[in-house]
């Protein structure tokens, strides 16, 4: 595996002055030559020679003038031999034959410095430099900053085999430009691939909610987790696994997050009525208990103070009149009775 190598390099403004001093050099050469040969003086054609030859190719030591600003670094190779990643910000001189090298400079990800605004959220990835400008080249630096890559929402079928949809916000950078430009094709396509991957193996393997005899941590234990109620352990796990996967390319997962998740829309409404009827049980479950509890309650009190001393068949008409008072959805209508039951 090649490893990074920080290149040193010399700074830039003396040879940018040298090389304009040289080219006014080569200018009065020039002139000087011409003036020689006007007087018949062949002399004077070596001067003219060396001139011309100067403004011809004194143009190739600017070529080794490079601007590096903070947080960008330039991968540098000659003649194909990988000499050195610039990392330091500043004006250097390298050799003037030596190239930038970065294959992920025409892709465009959702990502924070790196945004397709026409299909924001969406890869964009473009493979042709047909018919481009010399503003629209893209720089080959490579971008040190802290980057969020937001691939689109994903459907996938958890534990359970229901389909959500979820969507991931990771938060990345490279640590090792060597790495990321000559160990894979293409460092943020294959970040983004990967991240797809990585939320996948992870989604399905919880429930969209808590359900019973379901191992979320592989130690062969039913647990409580979800994909709603555990965001934090699957997104840390989300992390891991992204990490793990893009080491060989030599970048640093931050942080994942969950962005968006929610049922697939062909079983959202499905979902939703029974999440609303698992409501309307644990409600109901709730206000029987409360219900048999009072009605105990008022028995054991009417019973112990005798306010009124009551046969089994009347106890039986006022447990089922508390009952249908307490447990009814809508307001009792009473009945007054001023006679006897009998």
């Amino acid at each position: 595996m090649m490893e990074e190598k920080i290149l040193k390099a010399k700074p830039g403004l003396p040879f940018l002055i040298l090389f304009i001093l040289l080219y006014l050099l080569g200018i009065g050469s020039i002139i000087f030559g011409g003036i020689q040969l006007d007087k018949g003086h062949l002399w004077g054609i070596p001067f003219l020679v060396v001139g011309i030859l100067w403004m011809v190719l004194g143009i190739i030591p600017f070529l080794g003038l490079k601007i590096i600003h903070p947080n960008e670094a330039l991968v540098l190779t000659l003649f194909g031999k990988y000499v050195g990643t610039l990392k330091d910000h500043g004006f250097f001189f390298v050799h003037p034959f030596c190239s930038a090298v970065n294959p992920a400079a025409m892709t465009k990800l959702g990502q924070s410095h790196d945004v397709d605004t026409q299909g924001r959220g969406k890869q964009v990835i473009e493979v042709s430099t047909v018919g481009l400008s010399q503003s629209t080249i893209p720089s080959k630096k490579i971008s040190l900053k802290v980057s969020t890559l937001s691939n689109a929402k994903q459907k996938i079928n958890d534990a359970l085999g229901n389909p959500v949809e979820v969507g991931v916000a990771v938060i990345w950078r490279v640590v090792d430009t060597a790495k990321a430009v000559f160990a894979v094709d293409n460092y943020k396509e294959y970040l983004s691939l990967q991240a797809d991957a990585a939320v996948r193996n992870i989604v399905r393997i919880y429930p969209y909610d808590v359900a019973p005899n379901i191992d979320t941590t592989g130690d062969g234990i039913p647990d409580e987790g979800s994909l709603r109620g555990s965001s934090e352990t699957v997104a840390k796990r989300i992390r891991d696994e992204i990490q793990k996967r893009v080491e060989v390319a030599g970048l640093e997962i931050l942080e994942a997050r969950i962005t968006y998740l929610a049922y697939a829309p062909e079983i959202a409404a499905a979902m939703l009525q029974r999440q609303q009827a698992s409501a309307i049980i644990d409600a109901r479950t709730m206000i029987v208990e409360g219900a048999v509890s009072m009605v105990e309650m008022a028995l054991h009190q009417l019973s112990e103070r005798d306010i009124v001393e009551l046969d089994p068949e009347r106890k039986a008409a006022m447990v089922s009149n508390l009952l249908v008072v307490l447990c009814g959805n809508r307001d009792a209508q009473p009945v007054v009775n001023s006679g006897s039951l009998y």
